[in-house]
């Protein structure tokens, strides 16, 4: 939510510049890498996340994508194995001392703005001052824009059918008093998240929220009461919503933005108890394995955080990492396969997986065998799919 479309746009009108590289992560706009000839022409984008404003891009020939999980991004860019010449970025305008905010995107904002030879602001008045990593000195700019847009809005809920919210009352009653809560944003995190509110001492820390919290937050729900690391704190990288989302996080000491290497950090993750994490997949074969990325060799999105906070739960005391997804497609095909389809990445191995949720039910796989593994996948599969994969998990395992 804090993409610099002010300075993008204007960059895209200037033609004298090429062979310039674009790293970007998850990009709100109008799709300016896809449509914009003048950003086309002037190099090529190198995305270190795959989202609407970038997969054209990258699945068009005049894009790539970097595949890496969300904690190591920090690195790549202090160890200068990706060097950021120019930081284009979205800031708070400066408080009485000189400090302006990254607002709603610290996450890997904070070391481009670390190691960038230059920094270009916009500077905004609608971008919520958070607490955490994100305050950057006026004196460490180059070269501030004045602009007075509103922060993109957004609801990823909208769309909770009879199988993400069968899903989010599966999920629900898996959740104990005292957990610590990682979800993410869609309809299976916020129907998880409206089926929480008789729970008692939850917490969050998560690599992004959004609105699906508040209510919680509000009912006392959510108190971070029990978490080992930042008790009584949300702690999270980014978030993206609605503005009152925006203005909850505003100068709130409950709220702490950081740094994504700490956040996504298992190490980090694993101190607080029960940690449950909400994940979500485009298919899984009947041995485990997580495709999340891909559509084939279709890059749709990226690894992400999913590894990072599915191992942090395996660690933590208690915890639960969870793989959501409904049974099927949209157009009725089974996300429970025999093979993941030729080209498709793996993000979360079989070795890592535990819990898989569907409509149909919960799936625990850790500790059990292919054949095993199979069985339980094939039960949570949509009964109109499971003769056929029954079948093909007895022409692959003999029984």
């Amino acid at each position: 939510a804090a993409t610099p479309q002010f300075l993008l746009k204007e960059l895209a009108k200037n033609q004298q510049l090429h062979d310039l590289e674009f790293i970007s992560m998850s990009l709100f706009g109008d799709k300016l890498f896809d449509i914009s000839p003048g950003l086309k022409d002037m190099g090529e984008v190198n995305a270190l996340f795959v989202s609407d404003v970038t997969r054209k891009s990258v699945n068009g020939g005049y894009g790539n994508y970097i595949p890496v999980f969300l904690s190591d991004i920090p690195d790549l860019i202090k160890k200068e194995i990706i060097r950021i010449d120019v930081a284009l970025i979205h800031v708070s305008p400066p408080d009485k001392h000189g400090f302006c905010s990254l607002g709603v995107s610290v996450d890997v904002a904070r070391a481009a703005v670390q190691k960038a030879k230059c920094i270009i602001a916009q500077v905004n008045p609608n971008m919520p001052r958070t607490h955490g990593d994100g305050l950057i000195h006026i004196s460490q700019i180059h070269g501030l824009v004045e602009v007075n847009d509103p922060i993109p809005e957004v609801n990823f809920g909208l769309k909770i059918n009879p199988e993400s919210k069968k899903i989010g009352e599966l999920i629900s009653g898996m959740i104990e008093d005292g957990s610590t809560l990682q979800t993410g944003i869609g309809a299976i995190p916020d129907s998880v998240l409206s089926n929480l509110g008789n729970h008692k001492n939850l917490g969050v820390h998560t690599e992004l929220f959004s609105d699906g919290v508040l209510p919680l937050v509000e009912s006392g729900v959510v108190n971070n009461s029990k978490k080992k690391s930042h008790p009584g704190k949300i702690v999270t990288g980014f978030l993206a919503g609605s503005r009152k989302l925006y203005d909850f996080v505003d100068d709130n000491p409950m709220v702490l933005v950081l740094d994504i290497d700490y956040v996504n950090d298992p190490h980090h993750i694993r101190q607080n108890p029960k940690v449950v994490a909400i994940n979500s997949a485009i298919e899984i074969d009947i041995t485990g394995q997580v495709c999340a990325d891909s559509i084939g060799t279709y890059q749709y999105s990226g690894v992400g955080g999913q590894m990072d906070f599915i191992r942090g739960a395996a660690l933590s005391e208690g915890g639960k990492p969870i793989i959501a997804m409904p049974s099927t497609t949209n157009k009725g095909e089974s996300r429970i396969v025999s093979f993941l389809k030729p080209g498709a990445g793996v993000v979360t191995t079989r070795a890592h997986v535990h819990y898989i949720v569907t409509e149909f039910g919960i799936a625990f796989l850790f500790g059990k065998n292919l054949r095993q593994r199979a069985t339980e996948l094939i039960k949570i599969a949509h009964p109109n799919h499971q003769e056929m994969l029954e079948k093909q998990a007895f022409e692959r395992f003999g029984r």
